[in-house]
This record gives structure tokens, sequence and C-alpha cells, in this order.
């Protein structure tokens, strides 16, 4: 049995690779990467892997994750060991539920929550098998993260503020209805409804519509407040205490 770089090939299209991979093969154009982690029978999980996986994440930056029977890493990488289910058929990638137990046991709380929360949220992964998976008391700080994770969140924005207010002792609803307003992003104790947006709003009629709402929202007794990318990741102190000085001083409905 070979090994191969890439799939969907040819015996005759596949070149040995030199060293001393016995039976590994890949095309001339294979993945560079892909071809180094084949030949150092590594694969890639935790952070490195969410991209394949398209899990939100909040900082991709740093070493590359990757698994070794042994542990091994190389040039910087961060290794992990353990695996419990078999990786990519096609790919060397660890399971996502391994790479979101790697993930849940090596990055910072709010790195591993939301890529949780992005399998979670798409039904990909469920809470129990985690659980599951990360028993005693070597795993107890994973399994407080599993604690945050909630439904309803449709980008990484939304599960990162959602939790910072939660942190704070705030009521959070996501997505909820509102007649003649539609779907709001947040809604902190039935009263203050809270927009995000990760994209930068250079278009014009993007802006008035956002605006329409908003006025909606104020006009049906709601107080609104928007944030964007920069405020969520970069200064969520500054929102929270935002949200928190307009709970305490208004007088709204409910």
């Amino acid at each position: 049995m070979t090994k191969a770089a890439d799939q969907d090939v040819t015996d005759s299209s596949l070149l040995a690779l030199s060293g001393p991979w016995i039976g590994l093969y890949a095309l001339p154009t294979a993945d560079p990467g892909y071809v180094a982690l084949l030949q150092r029978r590594q694969l890639l999980t935790c952070l490195s892997a969410a991209p394949f996986y398209r899990l939100w994440t909040v900082d991709s930056a740093g070493p590359l994750h990757v698994y070794h029977r042994r542990g091994e890493a190389f040039d910087g990488q961060a290794g992990h060991s353990g695996l419990l289910l078999e990786p990519h058929p096609h790919r060397p990638v660890a399971a996502l539920g391994d790479v979101l137990i790697h993930a849940l046991r090596c990055l910072p709380f709010h790195e591993s929550l939301v890529m949780v929360d992005c399998a979670v949220g798409r039904g990909d992964m469920t809470l129990d098998f985690l659980r599951q998976r990360l028993p005693g008391k070597r795993n107890g700080r994973a399994r407080q993260v599993l604690d945050w994770v909630g439904p309803g969140a449709e980008s990484m924005l939304e599960t990162l503020a959602r939790t910072y207010f939660r942190q704070a002792g705030v009521k959070v609803e996501a997505q909820v209805h509102l007649d003649g307003v539609g779907y709001v992003d947040l809604l902190l104790e039935g009263r203050l409804i809270v927009e995000l947006d990760g994209r930068h709003h250079g278009e014009w009629a993007q802006i008035k519509k956002d605006q329409r709402r908003n006025n909606l929202s104020v006009v049906q007794g709601y107080a609104v407040l928007r944030y964007y990318y920069d405020d969520v990741v970069h200064h969520p102190g500054r929102m929270v205490a935002e949200v928190m000085a307009v709970l305490a001083g208004s007088d709204l409905p409910g």
C-alpha cells in the first residue's frame, strides 16, 4: 500500500520521493506542506487544521500545530499527541473530533471556544461527544470551555461578544426575531440590541439599510449598539463597559 500526497491521479503520474520514506509518492504539483507532513508522519491538527474544516479562528498566526504519534515537533512546530479517531482519509489532517480536543487542551479560552462553537453550531460536532472524551481532572479546563458553547451564533464575532456579555452577568439571546425589524444578532436583557459586523461598510446602500433597522428598533423602544471586528476582538473591555452603562442607565421597557 502506498501513500500519495495528492488524490485522483494515475500510477504513472506519481513520483517516488527521495529519502527513506518507502512507499511515499507525490505529484510534482503536490502541496509541499502536505508532502512535508507525510514525510515526517505528521498530521495537521488544532489551530492549523481549522482552515481545512472551515472553523472560525481569532488569530491564525503562530506555530504549525501537528500531531505525531510520539508528539515530535520540528522547526518550532507545536506538537500534539494522542488520537481517538481515524484521520482524514485523503489528507494529512486529524479528524475533526481530535482537532477540537487538541484545541481545547492547547489554545487560550476564547480561541478554542470559537472553533468548537462553529463546529457545534453547524451540526458537525456535539458537546456530548467532546465531554465524553475529556474525562478527569487534567481535562477540567477543556470542559469549562464547553460550558460556554451555545446555539444561535452565526459568526465568530457573535460567539465572542455573547461570551463577554454573559461573563459580565448579562442575559443574552442570539439571533432573535423582532417584528418589523427582523433578526438581530444579540438581544441583551430583552431590551438592548447589539448588532455585530465584521465587514468594512463601504457601500451606501448597506449603510442606509443598517440605519433603518436601527431606527425601527429605537421606535419600538429598544436601545441599539453596533460593534465591528476591532471592537469585539481588540477592545472587548470597552465594548462591555459601554453595554453595562446603557443597561444601568436606561429606562427601557422590560
